[in-house]
């Protein structure tokens, strides 16, 4: 692990630092929490409203490949700022959910080249100041802490599990939580927009986690919308995968989706007055897919479906991991762009270094890949890339996951139930569904993706957890 204390040395001997006579590009970061790659209106929902989100795709690329590191919060928000696997990470010692103050964030990475730093949101790493956004490279911090979701969207907003998290800001009555994360956002950038200096903002909405409370009068709309479509078949599917949300008929979050829509549009917006739209790399994703399943018993409210795509948030299947990303690199990449290629969340880190020309961080110092050359229109990107997954946090009664091993590389995907001894096979171009089953069929497939996927848990020195249960909750 490279340490904070040798960053500045590092960075100097791998590159220029930023010069007053030509400002580098400002970069913001904008994650969704829980939101599926089929909860905007330009990837099909016939019921969530997300004009300023589809406006935006027409101005950036859209990776339709895109994956989170983890189809959880914390791991993958680990990856997102660290641009490290998570499973690596723990092999070495570190808990994810207290993060380690020595490993270098992408924060620190740009606070160092002269970045002014700005968080407001979910954090969710870390249970003290030093594992905080204040402690990890941030200039400010607005509401982030340990917390993974607020008590309430509304003021006063209730710690959650006596957990810090947007308790702390003094809100006038009524006042709705994304959009004070965005007004904070909005008035940090106001404030440093015309500086020489530039600015890296990062805005990690706590919507559309739970508890799933949106603004009344949208929710009203969307409850009149929905109840003028006709969806088909039974609301829910129970299987093997828990059960099972198989329509988009949550009108409460259907408001939060908008509220987060609009979000993003305020972003722009601000931008394109202060005069620097042009000047700004901005970044849209999730942390990971929706919450759509519970366990077979389990009886709680859900927020959407990932239809088609199967299961959602917890689960290794492509509802669980699959997330949306546009990417906007002024300039650079080509409006309404469009790629395949298969990223991951913690491509993110090193793509950002790469698009505002800064210096790598030392080589092994990083899993993820930069897929900057993708933006700018050059080469696609290795096509024979691997993507790992590995989860021993199942909760089977919770969202109905159980802990599995993943890999995917082109068309296929091989899934790893390493406490029930099975595998699973998938031709994600033929079958996006993950419907058939081709462990039998395909054994040549099956058994080089079997090896790979070996090979990489032993390179991440993961411990052997096939007798660890999936837990109940």
């Amino acid at each position: 692990m490279i340490l904070k204390s040798f960053l500045s040395v590092c960075l100097l001997g791998l590159g220029v630092l930023v010069t007053a006579s030509a400002k580098p590009l400002n970069v913001v970061l904008f994650v969704v929490d829980d939101l599926g790659v089929h909860d905007l209106g330009f990837t099909g929902s016939s019921v969530f409203e997300t004009p300023h989100i589809d406006a935006f795709v027409s101005e950036g690329v859209w990776f339709s490949q895109a994956y989170s590191a983890y189809p959880r919060c914390v791991p993958s928000r680990y990856g997102l700022m660290t641009g490290v696997h998570p499973s690596r990470a723990e092999s070495e010692g570190e808990q994810l959910g207290n993060m380690n103050p020595e490993r270098v964030t992408l924060a620190e990475a740009l606070q160092a080249q002269g970045y002014a730093t700005f968080f407001a949101g979910k954090w969710h790493l870390g249970k003290g100041p030093e594992n905080w956004p204040e402690g990890q490279g941030y200039d400010i911090n607005v509401a982030g802490g340990s917390a993974g979701a607020p008590g309430s969207y509304f003021t006063p907003y209730l710690p959650n599990k006596k957990l810090i998290g947007p308790e702390t800001l003094t809100a006038p009555a009524g006042e709705y939580l994304t959009d004070r994360l965005t007004s904070e956002t909005v008035d940090f950038m106001r404030t440093v927009g015309q500086e020489d200096r530039p600015f890296f903002v990062t805005l990690c909405h706590y919507a559309v986690h739970t508890p799933i409370q949106g603004k009344p009068e949208k929710t009203a709309r969307y409850q009149a919308k929905i109840d003028q479509q006709k969806f088909a078949g039974s609301e829910f599917k129970v299987g093997p995968d828990g059960r099972e949300l198989r329509h988009q008929t949550n009108a409460e979050y259907a408001s939060m989706v908008e509220s987060v829509d609009e979000s993003l549009g305020q972003i722009i917006a601000t931008l394109k007055g202060l005069g620097i739209f042009e000047e700004t790399l901005i970044l849209f994703t999730s942390d990971h897919g929706g919450l759509s399943n519970t366990g077979p018993a389990n009886k709680r409210e859900l927020a959407t479906s990932n239809a088609p795509l199967r299961a959602g948030k917890g689960h290794m299947y492509e509802g669980g991991i699959r997330v949306p990303l546009i990417v906007r690199w002024p300039g650079v990449s080509a409006a309404g762009g469009a790629s395949d290629l298969l990223v991951s969340g913690l491509d993110l880190y090193p793509t950002i270094l790469d698009a505002l020309d800064l210096p790598k961080l030392p080589a092994g110092t990083l899993d993820g890949v930069s897929f900057a050359a993708t933006l700018a229109g050059g080469a696609e990107g290795p096509r024979d890339r691997a993507l790992f997954w590995y989860s021993d946090r199942g909760r089977r009664g919770s969202t109905g996951d159980l802990n599995a091993a993943v890999v995917r590389q082109g068309d296929f995907k091989l899934i790893e139930f390493f406490n029930e001894e099975r595998f699973e096979l998938y031709d994600l171009v033929k079958d996006p569904r993950e419907t058939t089953n081709l462990v039998d069929e395909r054994p040549k497939v099956r058994d080089r993706l079997r090896a790979k996927l070996s090979a990489w848990k032993k390179e991440m020195k993961v411990k052997d957890r096939s007798q660890t249960p999936d837990r109940a909750g």
